[in-house]
C-alpha cells in the first residue's frame, strides 16, 4: 500500500535531517495518515479510506464527503475516489 492520501493527494516527501554541527543526511517525511470509515449522504453507505489527518480537516470543514469530492481536482484523487466521485455525481443528479 502507497503512503499516499486518498483524497489529496499528499505523498512522501524527501528532505535534510540537519545535525547541531550541520551535517545534512537524507530523511523521508511521511505524511499522517489514517484509516477512517466515511460517510456519504448520497450514496447511503459508509466507505473505508486511507487519508490524511489534514483531509479529514478539509472534509468536516467542507461540509461531508460528497461535498469534498464534489469540490476536488480530479487529478488528485485515487483511482477509489475517482469511481466514488462518479457514484455520488449520478446519484446527485438522479436524486
Amino acid at each position: 500500500m502507497s503512503r499516499r492520501c486518498e483524497l489529496t493527494g499528499k505523498g512522501v516527501l524527501v528532505g535534510h535531517k540537519v545535525s547541531h554541527s550541520n551535517i545534512k543526511t537524507k530523511r523521508r517525511f511521511l505524511p499522517n495518515l489514517c484509516n477512517v470509515t466515511l460517510r456519504s449522504d448520497a450514496l447511503g453507505r459508509s466507505v473505508r479510506m486511507r487519508v490524511s489527518a489534514n483531509a479529514l480537516k478539509s472534509v468536516d470543514h467542507r461540509g461531508g464527503l460528497d461535498a469534498f469530492l464534489l469540490k476536488a481536482r480530479e487529478t488528485e484523487l485515487s483511482p477509489k475516489a475517482r469511481e466514488l466521485r462518479r457514484q455520488i455525481q449520478k446519484a446527485v443528479a438522479g436524486a
